[in-house]
Protein backbone atom coordinates (compact mmCIF):
# COMPACT_ATOMS: atom_id res chain seq x y z
CA UNK A 1 0.00 0.00 0.00
CA UNK A 2 0.71 3.93 -0.70
CA UNK A 3 2.69 5.64 2.02
CA UNK A 4 1.21 7.70 5.21
CA UNK A 5 -2.23 9.54 4.18
CA UNK A 6 -3.96 12.39 5.80
CA UNK A 7 -7.79 12.96 5.19
CA UNK A 8 -9.39 16.14 5.22
CA UNK A 9 -10.09 17.45 8.49
CA UNK A 10 -12.78 19.93 6.57
CA UNK A 11 -15.23 16.93 6.04
CA UNK A 12 -17.26 16.06 9.05
CA UNK A 13 -17.77 12.34 7.47
CA UNK A 14 -14.00 11.14 7.52
CA UNK A 15 -15.31 7.48 7.90
CA UNK A 16 -16.46 8.14 3.65
CA UNK A 17 -13.21 9.57 2.99
CA UNK A 18 -11.68 5.55 4.52
CA UNK A 19 -14.89 3.96 2.56
CA UNK A 20 -13.72 6.06 -0.82
CA UNK A 21 -10.36 5.23 -0.21
CA UNK A 22 -10.93 1.32 0.29
CA UNK A 23 -13.09 1.50 -2.49
CA UNK A 24 -10.54 2.87 -5.15
CA UNK A 25 -8.24 0.26 -3.94
CA UNK A 26 -10.60 -2.28 -4.54
CA UNK A 27 -11.38 -0.74 -8.08
CA UNK A 28 -7.49 -0.68 -8.94
CA UNK A 29 -6.66 -4.07 -7.37
CA UNK A 30 -4.26 -2.56 -4.85
CA UNK A 31 -6.60 -4.70 -2.87
CA UNK A 32 -7.37 -7.83 -4.68
CA UNK A 33 -10.17 -10.47 -3.59
CA UNK A 34 -9.47 -12.19 -0.51
CA UNK A 35 -6.94 -9.65 0.40
CA UNK A 36 -6.31 -8.83 4.12
CA UNK A 37 -7.28 -5.08 5.08
CA UNK A 38 -5.29 -3.69 7.48
CA UNK A 39 -5.99 -3.91 10.94
CA UNK A 40 -7.96 -1.07 13.06
CA UNK A 41 -4.95 0.41 13.97
CA UNK A 42 -2.70 0.55 11.60
CA UNK A 43 -6.05 2.07 8.96
CA UNK A 44 -6.35 5.06 12.05
CA UNK A 45 -2.85 5.70 12.47
CA UNK A 46 -2.26 5.42 8.25
CA UNK A 47 -5.19 8.29 8.11
CA UNK A 48 -5.00 9.89 11.19
CA UNK A 49 -7.93 9.60 12.35
CA UNK A 50 -9.70 7.51 15.42
CA UNK A 51 -10.35 4.07 15.62
CA UNK A 52 -14.14 4.66 16.01
CA UNK A 53 -13.81 6.22 12.54
CA UNK A 54 -12.25 3.43 11.24
CA UNK A 55 -14.80 0.81 12.23
CA UNK A 56 -17.50 2.92 11.15
CA UNK A 57 -16.07 2.99 7.90
CA UNK A 58 -15.40 -0.78 7.88
CA UNK A 59 -19.02 -1.32 9.23
CA UNK A 60 -20.24 -0.15 6.40
CA UNK A 61 -18.52 -1.41 3.49
CA UNK A 62 -19.35 -4.94 5.50
CA UNK A 63 -23.01 -4.20 4.65
CA UNK A 64 -22.09 -3.12 1.19
CA UNK A 65 -20.85 -6.78 0.88
CA UNK A 66 -17.36 -4.95 -0.54
CA UNK A 67 -15.70 -6.41 2.95
CA UNK A 68 -15.85 -9.52 5.22
CA UNK A 69 -15.17 -10.62 8.57
CA UNK A 70 -13.70 -13.81 9.74
CA UNK A 71 -13.96 -14.28 13.44
CA UNK A 72 -10.44 -14.40 14.79
CA UNK A 73 -8.61 -13.66 11.44
CA UNK A 74 -9.58 -10.27 10.55
CA UNK A 75 -11.19 -8.26 7.48
CA UNK A 76 -11.01 -8.98 4.02
CA UNK A 77 -12.10 -7.95 0.37
CA UNK A 78 -15.10 -9.97 -0.37
CA UNK A 79 -15.13 -12.45 -3.17
CA UNK A 80 -18.62 -13.52 -4.38
CA UNK A 81 -20.17 -17.01 -5.11
CA UNK A 82 -22.34 -17.07 -8.53
CA UNK A 83 -24.79 -20.00 -8.41
CA UNK A 84 -26.31 -21.02 -11.59
CA UNK A 85 -29.73 -23.22 -11.99
CA UNK A 86 -29.02 -25.37 -15.34
CA UNK A 87 -28.58 -28.22 -13.04
CA UNK A 88 -29.33 -29.42 -9.48
CA UNK A 89 -26.21 -29.49 -7.54
CA UNK A 90 -25.49 -29.36 -3.88
CA UNK A 91 -23.86 -26.35 -1.93
CA UNK A 92 -20.53 -28.87 -1.75
CA UNK A 93 -20.69 -29.57 -5.04
CA UNK A 94 -21.36 -25.98 -6.20
CA UNK A 95 -18.12 -24.85 -4.75
CA UNK A 96 -15.70 -27.39 -5.55
CA UNK A 97 -16.64 -26.54 -9.31
CA UNK A 98 -15.48 -22.97 -8.25
CA UNK A 99 -12.41 -23.88 -6.58
CA UNK A 100 -13.43 -23.09 -3.51
CA UNK A 101 -13.07 -25.28 -0.22
CA UNK A 102 -16.78 -25.98 1.49
CA UNK A 103 -17.03 -26.84 4.67
CA UNK A 104 -20.20 -26.88 7.04
CA UNK A 105 -21.06 -26.30 10.67
CA UNK A 106 -24.00 -28.22 12.39
CA UNK A 107 -26.46 -26.80 14.21
CA UNK A 108 -28.78 -29.32 14.84
CA UNK A 109 -29.76 -32.67 13.34
CA UNK A 110 -33.13 -34.23 14.93
CA UNK A 111 -35.53 -36.48 13.95
CA UNK A 112 -39.86 -36.49 14.63
CA UNK A 113 -42.75 -36.63 13.22
CA UNK A 114 -43.73 -33.73 10.08
CA UNK A 115 -45.11 -30.72 11.13
CA UNK A 116 -48.05 -29.07 9.42
CA UNK A 117 -45.91 -26.57 7.29
CA UNK A 118 -44.03 -29.84 6.21
CA UNK A 119 -46.71 -31.92 5.65
CA UNK A 120 -48.03 -29.39 3.39
CA UNK A 121 -45.28 -28.48 1.68
CA UNK A 122 -44.15 -32.12 0.62
CA UNK A 123 -47.63 -33.95 0.59
CA UNK A 124 -46.71 -36.14 3.49
CA UNK A 125 -49.25 -37.41 5.84
CA UNK A 126 -49.41 -36.58 9.62
CA UNK A 127 -47.29 -38.73 11.62
CA UNK A 128 -44.63 -39.68 8.96
CA UNK A 129 -41.42 -39.63 10.47
CA UNK A 130 -38.79 -36.61 8.85
CA UNK A 131 -34.98 -36.34 9.41
CA UNK A 132 -34.03 -32.42 10.20
CA UNK A 133 -30.86 -31.11 9.13
CA UNK A 134 -29.54 -27.77 9.97
CA UNK A 135 -26.15 -26.38 9.18
CA UNK A 136 -24.11 -23.32 8.14
CA UNK A 137 -22.67 -22.88 5.24
CA UNK A 138 -18.42 -21.94 4.46
CA UNK A 139 -16.52 -20.89 1.75
CA UNK A 140 -12.67 -21.17 2.23
CA UNK A 141 -13.77 -20.27 5.96
CA UNK A 142 -16.08 -17.50 5.20
CA UNK A 143 -19.85 -17.86 6.52
CA UNK A 144 -22.00 -17.82 3.23
CA UNK A 145 -25.58 -19.08 4.70
CA UNK A 146 -27.73 -21.41 6.54
CA UNK A 147 -29.61 -24.48 5.38
CA UNK A 148 -32.41 -25.80 7.35
CA UNK A 149 -33.20 -29.28 5.41
CA UNK A 150 -36.28 -31.94 6.00
CA UNK A 151 -36.00 -35.19 4.36
CA UNK A 152 -39.03 -37.86 4.32
CA UNK A 153 -37.52 -41.02 7.03
CA UNK A 154 -38.12 -43.35 3.83
CA UNK A 155 -35.27 -41.64 1.79
CA UNK A 156 -32.77 -41.83 4.51
CA UNK A 157 -31.63 -45.44 6.45
CA UNK A 158 -30.93 -43.47 9.59
CA UNK A 159 -29.90 -39.63 11.04
CA UNK A 160 -26.73 -40.67 11.19
CA UNK A 161 -26.39 -41.27 7.70
CA UNK A 162 -25.37 -37.80 6.82
CA UNK A 163 -21.90 -37.20 7.53
CA UNK A 164 -21.04 -33.71 5.40
CA UNK A 165 -23.19 -33.90 2.08
CA UNK A 166 -26.71 -34.54 2.55
CA UNK A 167 -27.18 -35.07 -1.26
CA UNK A 168 -24.23 -37.43 -0.62
CA UNK A 169 -26.49 -39.64 1.70
CA UNK A 170 -29.08 -39.62 -0.65
CA UNK A 171 -27.35 -40.21 -3.79
CA UNK A 172 -26.05 -43.62 -1.81
CA UNK A 173 -29.33 -44.33 -0.60
CA UNK A 174 -30.48 -44.30 -4.34
CA UNK A 175 -32.90 -41.27 -3.38
CA UNK A 176 -31.41 -38.38 -4.38
CA UNK A 177 -33.80 -35.69 -5.94
CA UNK A 178 -33.98 -35.66 -9.91
CA UNK A 179 -36.28 -33.02 -10.10
CA UNK A 180 -36.52 -30.01 -7.94
CA UNK A 181 -39.00 -26.71 -7.97
CA UNK A 182 -37.64 -23.53 -6.07
CA UNK A 183 -38.84 -20.15 -4.96
CA UNK A 184 -36.07 -17.17 -4.50
CA UNK A 185 -37.36 -13.94 -2.34
CA UNK A 186 -35.12 -11.24 -1.13
CA UNK A 187 -34.77 -11.13 3.06
CA UNK A 188 -33.19 -9.31 5.87
CA UNK A 189 -31.12 -12.02 8.43
CA UNK A 190 -32.85 -11.43 12.03
CA UNK A 191 -30.66 -10.85 15.14
CA UNK A 192 -30.23 -14.47 15.44
CA UNK A 193 -29.09 -15.63 11.77
CA UNK A 194 -27.00 -11.99 11.88
CA UNK A 195 -25.46 -13.11 14.91
CA UNK A 196 -24.44 -16.99 13.61
CA UNK A 197 -23.35 -15.33 10.05
CA UNK A 198 -21.27 -12.50 12.21
CA UNK A 199 -22.81 -9.48 9.87
CA UNK A 200 -25.10 -7.07 11.07
CA UNK A 201 -28.81 -7.51 11.79
CA UNK A 202 -30.87 -6.51 9.21
CA UNK A 203 -28.46 -7.69 6.33
CA UNK A 204 -30.34 -8.46 2.93
CA UNK A 205 -29.95 -11.92 2.01
CA UNK A 206 -31.53 -14.60 -0.35
CA UNK A 207 -33.65 -17.48 0.59
CA UNK A 208 -34.37 -19.64 -1.29
CA UNK A 209 -36.91 -22.76 -0.97
CA UNK A 210 -36.22 -26.05 -2.43
CA UNK A 211 -39.07 -29.35 -2.98
CA UNK A 212 -37.36 -31.83 -4.65
CA UNK A 213 -38.56 -35.12 -6.06
CA UNK A 214 -37.51 -38.68 -6.92
CA UNK A 215 -38.09 -39.92 -10.94
CA UNK A 216 -41.93 -41.31 -9.53
CA UNK A 217 -42.59 -38.01 -8.12
CA UNK A 218 -42.58 -38.54 -4.06
CA UNK A 219 -40.77 -35.73 -1.98
CA UNK A 220 -36.83 -36.58 -1.08
CA UNK A 221 -36.48 -32.95 0.37
CA UNK A 222 -37.18 -29.47 1.58
CA UNK A 223 -34.74 -27.36 1.96
CA UNK A 224 -34.75 -23.60 3.03
CA UNK A 225 -31.46 -21.89 2.33
CA UNK A 226 -30.49 -18.27 3.34
CA UNK A 227 -27.41 -17.21 1.99
CA UNK A 228 -25.90 -14.14 2.29
CA UNK A 229 -26.39 -11.03 -0.53
CA UNK A 230 -22.78 -9.81 -0.46
CA UNK A 231 -21.38 -12.89 -1.49
CA UNK A 232 -24.09 -14.47 -3.28
CA UNK A 233 -25.12 -14.24 -7.09
CA UNK A 234 -27.89 -16.07 -8.83
CA UNK A 235 -27.95 -16.66 -12.41
CA UNK A 236 -30.03 -18.30 -14.90
CA UNK A 237 -29.69 -19.24 -18.80
CA UNK A 238 -32.40 -18.40 -20.61
CA UNK A 239 -32.85 -19.09 -24.10
CA UNK A 240 -35.85 -18.64 -27.02
CA UNK A 241 -37.27 -21.23 -28.92
CA UNK A 242 -39.35 -20.15 -31.48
Amino acid sequence: MSSNTRMSKKSTNLYQQLQDWVRQAIASGELAPTAAIPTERELAEKFDVSRITVRKALDGLVYEGLLTRRQGAGTFVATRVEKTYSKMSSFTEDMISRGRVPSSKWLSRTSGSVNPEEALTMGLSPGTLVYRFNRMRFADGVSMGLDYATVPGDCLPSLEAVEDSLYDALEKNGTRPVRALQRLRAVAFNAEQAKLLEIPEGSPGLLIERRGFLANGRPAEFTQSYYRGDSYDLMSELSHNP
